[in-house]
């Protein structure tokens, strides 16, 4: 295999409590070109997994400590969205459907049987990576899908002419926190929503449901309408709880920050606090991407008119 087939830039995490295993893969990753970082067990990997932001990783199934179901299950709730996106690839000895089943339920995407040759280890490897990849709209600060994998998703589903709902999120005052902390603070402020709507969507939502970064403080979820006033009310109750930690005791303490607008005259805003607007094709039809996206920019400026955070649902009819 040539040296420049895989990209020097891609880490690989190999997570694996056999030695000699452990050697012959990050071996023949390493002369494929990947850079490679080494875990004995899943809590060693958890521990590791954020300083090192690998673009994919290889765990084993059967590990003391913290098995690979366990630990997929807590790499896919990692509060950071990075993290809780990377491609795994499962490692088992052990081809049974039961054991891919509660893989996947787990959290991996992908599976390689013991024993296996370095052609098949390289392909999946190169293959999941380039997957991953692939979305040219991947939010670079949260890596989640953008507007090109949003719009395919709504189309798809209005195309399948079967029930689902639309939410949209919008963080309220959130000019005035990053004019007094920052772009750094407000970049945090965008990590926090996407790890409680991506915590809300997986522990609350249905598998193939989609969270999406439409681009700065707004977000759209994907799912169905019998789970989106859970989620909806989940993501409102974890974010009015954790807001507070971005702010200082100053500002905290007394509920807002003091700015200037436009002109040059002092203000103060609240702290911030979200909008969520919700509809879906149960009451009406809808029928494609620019309508949906006009509805919802309706609702949300209904619930940008309540005070505090809102979640606001259409229940109209066409």
């Amino acid at each position: 295999m040539s040296p420049t087939t895989g990209a020097p830039r891609h880490t690989i995490l190999v997570v694996d409590d056999d030695e000699q295993l452990r050697r012959v893969i990050s071996t023949n990753l390493e002369l494929a070109g990947y850079n490679v970082e080494i875990s004995t067990d899943g809590e060693d990997a958890l521990s590791r997994v954020e300083d090192a932001l690998p673009d994919l990783i290889l765990l084993d199934v059967r590990m003391p400590v913290l098995d690979g179901f366990a630990t997929a299950r807590r790499l896919r709730a990692h509060p950071n969205p990075t993290v809780a996106s990377v491609p795994i690839v499962m490692l088992t000895a052990r081809g049974e459907p039961e054991d891919k089943i509660l893989g996947f339920e787990a959290g991996a995407d992908d599976y390689i049987t013991k024993p296996f040759g370095p052609a098949e280890l390289l392909a999946r490897v190169r293959a999941r990576i380039v997957r991953h990849e692939a979305d040219s709209s991947l939010s670079p600060l949260t890596r989640l899908p953008g507007n090109i994998s949003i719009e395919a998703e709504l189309r798809r589903r209005i195309a399948g002419e079967r029930p689902f709902a639309v939410l949209y999120l919008d963080l309220d005052n959130f000019k005035a926190f990053n004019d007094v902390y920052g772009f750094g603070r407000g970049d945090d402020a965008i990590v926090m929503l996407a790890s409680i709507a991506l915590d809300a969507v997986r522990r609350r939502g249905n598998p193939g449901d989609l969270l999406g970064h439409i681009g700065g403080d707004d977000f759209v979820i994907l799912t169905s309408n019998e789970r989106c006033d859970e989620i909806a009310q989940v993501i409102l109750g974890e974010f009015d709880e954790r807001v507070g930690a971005l702010y200082s005791e100053k500002d905290r303490r007394s509920g807002f920050v003091e700015t200037h607008d436009r002109r040059g005259s002092p203000m103060r805003v609240p702290l911030m606090s979200i909008s969520i607007a919700a509809l879906s094709n149960e009451r009406r039809k809808l029928t494609d991407y620019g309508q949906i996206g006009l509805i919802a920019a309706e609702l949300k400026s209904y619930a940008k008119s309540i005070d505090g955070s809102a979640y606001v649902k259409d229940k109209r009819h066409t």
